[in-house]
């Protein structure tokens, strides 16, 4: 029992869980705090919603590394948890984009509000970090460690796509299968016509440039550390 408390620990400490989790906490206590002194709890709950949705895609990067440590012979077993990953990577670092729905509002000061979406912003960044991070080991050990800066690079390049496409397009992950067509049809929109399309592309660039420093900066760090998942 001691050893498989202390097996679950290292795996814990290995995915980043803990400091992921304080963050977290953090960032739901400052929510809670400011609607309970302002007496409005309708400003800024979507940010409990989007730090939902920035999990998932967490949880499934840490199911697909118990299957990998279980049953490392067994590649195949990695795509389900893997796919659901992808699918809702960009939800984390979304909550960037929250950020448009700052003001001055009456009743709490505005650095709060500041310290609060920033509080969320960091907590999706963190669980998108820490998930490509677990995600990129397991392909290397599959493809080499060459694929597996390519698998970040289109990972990457997809989460700036999909936080486009959620914040204007008003897309959501369920979406690729609800409506892909529709989808495809709105992003082949944007390609086909770039010189009208600007935002699309500049959007999709600066964000995938963003979270690629944020990911190396993880990543530099984490270097400091003898630990794999």
């Amino acid at each position: 029992m001691l050893l498989s408390l202390r097996n679950l620990h290292r795996f814990l400490t290995n995915q980043s869980f803990y400091p992921i989790l304080l963050s977290s906490l953090f960032a739901v206590a400052l929510y809670a705090a400011r609607g309970a002194y302002s007496g409005s709890w309708l400003i800024y709950r979507n940010l409990l919603w989007n730090l939902v949705l920035a999990w998932v895609p967490y949880a499934f990067s840490m199911l697909a590394a118990g299957l990998f440590l279980s049953f490392p012979r067994q590649w195949w077993m990695m795509i389900p948890p893997a796919a659901v990953w992808l699918a809702f990577f960009p939800n984390a670092p979304y909550i960037i984009t929250d950020f448009f729905h700052l003001a001055a509002r009456p009743g709490v000061p505005l650095w709060y509000d500041v310290l609060l979406l920033a509080a969320f912003s960091w907590t999706g960044v963190f669980l998108a970090i820490a998930s490509l991070r677990t995600m990129q080991i397991i392909t290397a050990a599959y493809l080499g460690k060459i694929a597996s800066w390519f698998f970040v690079f289109l990972a990457l390049s997809l989460s700036g796509l999909g936080i486009y496409l959620g914040r204007f397009g008003r897309w959501n992950s369920w979406d690729l299968l609800l409506n892909p067509t529709n989808i495809m049809a709105d992003v082949a929109g944007s390609l086909l016509e770039p010189l009208e399309n600007l935002r699309f592309f500049g959007f999709t660039l600066l964000f995938t440039i963003f979270l690629f420093i944020c990911y190396l900066t993880f990543i530099s760090m984490r270097r400091l550390e003898v630990t794999e998942i």
